[in-house]
This record gives structure tokens, sequence and C-alpha cells, in this order.
């Protein structure tokens, strides 16, 4: 069950606004500080499309900074209540050692590549599946996987918007 509705979403103030949906993009408040000019939203689907242009339209700086602040898939570290409960619906919280070893040498070579965390959308995947996609991914271009990185920050924000906000 959503936590408000849109029109209660369409009445909070810039404090009130950034306090709910500061978290949305991960820990990165200001896509929510300037996404809420966009107020009265008509769908939630319009909320969450002008959250992406929002992103789309920041620097590249202020993107990967966005992409930085993503959580290592598999990490055993502190993170924000949604990345855990993320995670943990992937069965990332219960990996065995060799798993948390394979995804940790994977995390490192990604991060080393690219510069920025492995990010995919994992609500309800299986540690072999992302581990299959982290493998796969790694083989991109850096222009190619920032988009796809992108590309799922989007679906994550997307995903966590449904769950706060309902038409």
């Amino acid at each position: 069950m959503a936590e408000l509705t849109l029109e209660e979403a369409n009445q909070l103030d810039e404090d009130a606004f950034v306090d709910r949906f500061g978290s949305v993009y991960e820990t990165s408040p200001w896509v929510a500080e300037r996404s809420r000019s966009a107020q009265p939203f008509s769908s939630v689907s319009d909320l969450q499309e002008t959250f992406e242009a929002t992103v789309e339209e920041a620097s590249e700086e202020r993107t990967r900074e966005l992409l930085k602040a993503h959580p290592d898939l598999g990490e055993q570290t502190e993170m924000t209540d949604a990345s855990e409960q993320e995670q943990a619906s992937a069965g990332l919280d219960q990996l065995t050692p060799e798993q948390y070893e394979a995804f940790q040498r994977l995390n490192d070579r990604y991060q080393e590549k690219f510069g920025f965390p492995f990010i995919m959308s994992v609500n309800d995947e299986s540690p072999e599946t992302i581990r299959s996609a982290m493998e796969e991914r790694v083989e991109h271009t850096t222009d190619e996987e920032f988009r796809t990185a992108l590309d799922e920050v989007h679906e994550i924000a997307r995903l966590r918007l449904d769950d706060m906000v309902e038409d």
C-alpha cells in the first residue's frame, strides 16, 4: 500500500516534498528539490517522468555522483533502508561466503573499469541472475554502461515511487 495519494503529494511544501522524496534517487535529494517546481503532477507516471527528466538534464558530473551514491550489490555495509530491502528481496543479504567473494571480485572489477558501482534493479531477482548480469555488463563500453546504469537507476526510482504514491 502506498504511503500517500498523489493529491497529498501535490500538496506538500518544498521541505516536506524533499523530505518525502529525497531518497527516491539514492541519497540524492537534489532530484526531488529540482522536480518539485513541476507540481501539481497529473499522475504518478508524471511524477516519475519529471524525476527522470531532472536526472537526464543534470550535468554528467552530477549524474556520476548519483551513480556513485549506490551501494555495491551484496556488500555487507551500511546502506539506505530502501537499498537494504531491495537487496534482501534478491537474497543478497544471505550470500554464501563463496558467493560473497565472487560478488566482491566482480564489484571491484566493475568499479575499477567504470568508476561507479554496478547498479541493477534487483527486486525479486536471484543472486545467480545478478551475478550473470554483472559478468555480462562488465564487458560493456564505458558509454554503454553509463547509460545502462542510469536506466537501472530510473527503474529503481520508479519502483520506489510506486511504493510511495498512488494515483
